[in-house]
């Protein structure tokens, strides 16, 4: 394989071309685009795109690698802005909500992760850390809250991470598939979870 781009040395033209992607992916998944069909939308030709990312594997990766720091951010944001538990789960939940909105996108690592024995190994590792960092934050931040005493103390931690990060990609998956029928996002299923967790 190619030596890979980090997604902080991107030129504005490569940059253009993760955007698209990182919309595709998030529609139909790894398995549900081309370089033809960023090539339709971008207006250019399948050759300029290789120039950037000789292969998809190398192309999703920077797209995965900047979508997982892109995440990490929001996570410090909350942190900064919430000090007690219950609310940096909230918040946490209103991300989804973000992602999801009036055109019910998927995240990008929900998409690739039901894709998980299809995609290359590159891409593959960069979302189990994804998920692997999004589980530690959440245990970290319930174990706080046991601390402080605005959580319940009888919980598992790491049990109610899993459990509300699976609550908020599956709500996602089912909102999209059912269309009408659910009336409610991932934030109000969220905060439905973690109001069942406070103290």
């Amino acid at each position: 394989m190619s030596e890979s781009k980090h997604f902080s040395e991107l030129t504005p033209a490569a940059e253009r071309l993760v955007d698209v992607a990182q919309g595709l992916i998030q529609r139909g998944g790894y398995n549900g685009f081309s370089y033809e069909d960023i090539a339709r939308v971008v207006g250019i030709k399948k050759p300029s795109i290789h120039h950037h990312f000789p292969t998809k594997a190398d192309l999703v990766t920077v797209v995965t690698q900047r979508y997982m720091h892109r995440f990490r951010e929001a996570l410090l944001r909350i942190e900064g802005q919430q000090a007690r538990a219950p609310e940096r789960l909230l918040a946490y939940a209103e991300l989804f909500e973000q992602t999801y909105g009036a055109q019910r996108q998927l995240c990008l690592c929900g998409m690739l992760g039901a894709e998980a024995d299809a995609v290359p190994a590159e891409v593959a590792q960069e979302v189990q850390q994804f998920f692997k960092t999004n589980l530690q934050w959440l245990t970290d931040v319930i174990e706080q809250g046991q601390r402080q005493n605005s959580l319940r103390k009888e919980v598992d931690a790491r049990v109610h991470a899993q459990l509300l990060l699976c609550a908020l990609e599956g709500a996602m998956v089912v909102g999209r598939a059912a269309g009408s029928a659910i009336h409610q996002g991932p934030q109000a299923l969220g905060a439905a979870l973690i109001h069942s967790l406070r103290a």
